[in-house]
């Protein structure tokens, strides 16, 4: 691990770490208020091969290292994660994490972090994160009530009512791709069945595209992926758009579900499958409508999400304005003063 670097505390102080935790990569940055990248760093998750607290920790100093470098007299206002997995968001302890982080459940991270840096630390998902991105620099400026959903690997979800992230009794609130939108359906990983997930992520679109080919004998052997589907609807082809007319079902009767729910302004879509743009939104909005009263989605907007590199880890240090009591000294006295000192626990 990189040599370990102590930047004060300053709960005035424009800056703040941003972590972004994903399967694949940890991408850590120097952020303002206003949502500039300052400085940032990635680093390989290594998940299964490395402890990934250990990872996320060697990649934040080696982000210190170089922002003390940069930056004299530097000060933080603390640190702030957006990670994969199920987040009790009182403690900052990961509760669940699925195959692509081994061993991560359990992980005291936002207690890990606090004591190595003697920083105030918040730990959240990496789609509420993203939903504080949106709040600041995305569609969601100005408004108050507002739902994201990300549609990659799985379908992840946040809620924000009257300006504020809906967290639930311990922070599992937003799991929208287990909302059930086939009572009959397929059968999830979650236990429950027809699970929004199953048909409108990219890898239920993959999976249900393969499945439709091979029972006409005419997959060839080959795997096919989101993309390639998504690419094949846009290009007419009868089996995508037979799988993705599935997915646009189930997304538009989740969405009316959720406009019955909690009466948003705006909608936010991202993740991969988003990316095919124009086309995919119209017939979102269109199922959508069909299915939702007409007096509760009138003047909804549901738009792309923010395009940016960093909206994860971004999203991740607005944690810190966002939430005044987490970067207030009171926030993290319990860590004990060694860790305010910042002396090795």
């Amino acid at each position: 691990m990189i040599a370990q670097q102590r930047i004060p505390y300053d709960a005035s102080s424009e800056y703040a770490v941003g972590v972004d935790v994903g399967g694949t990569k940890i991408n850590v940055g120097l952020i303002r208020e206003a949502g500039e990248v300052v400085l940032s760093r990635s680093l390989e998750t290594c998940a299964g091969t490395a402890d990934t607290a250990s990872r996320i920790m060697e990649a934040v100093d080696a982000l210190l290292g170089d922002a003390a470098g940069r930056i004299p007299a530097l000060r933080l206002r603390g640190i702030g994660v957006g990670t994969a997995g199920q987040v009790d968001w009182s403690e900052g302890s990961i509760r669940f994490a699925s195959d692509l982080i081994p061993g991560y459940a359990g992980t005291p991270l936002k207690r890990l972090l606090q004591q190595r840096y003697g920083l105030p630390a918040c730990v959240d998902n990496d789609v509420n994160v993203l939903a504080l991105t949106e709040k600041k620099l995305g569609s969601g400026r100005g408004v108050k009530h507002l739902l994201c959903l990300t549609l990659g690997t799985g379908v992840g979800g946040a809620v924000m009512i009257d300006g504020r992230i809906v967290h639930g009794a311990w922070g599992g609130a937003g799991e929208i791709g287990h909302m059930s939108v086939d009572l009959r359906g397929e059968r999830c990983v979650c236990g429950s069945v027809g699970c929004l997930e199953q048909y409108a992520s990219g890898t239920g679109i993959a999976r249900r595209m393969q499945e439709r080919l091979a029972r006409l004998g005419s997959d060839g052997g080959e795997r096919v992926g989101s993309r390639e589907v998504l690419a094949r609807w846009r290009a007419g082809e009868p089996e995508a758009s037979a799988v993705m007319a599935d997915a646009f079902a189930a997304l538009g009767s989740a969405i009316a579900s959720l406009v019955h729910i909690f009466n948003p302004e705006v909608i936010v879509i991202g993740g991969g499958v988003a990316e095919a743009g124009a086309p995919l939104f119209e017939r979102i909005r269109e199922e959508a409508g069909q299915r939702a009263m007409a007096s509760l989605f009138a003047g909804v907007r549901i738009e792309p999400a923010y395009q940016g590199n960093w909206n994860g880890m971004i999203g991740a240090a607005l944690q810190m304005w966002e939430y005044e009591e987490i970067a207030g000294p009171e926030s993290f006295a319990d860590t004990g003063s060694a860790e305010r000192e910042g002396l090795e626990p």
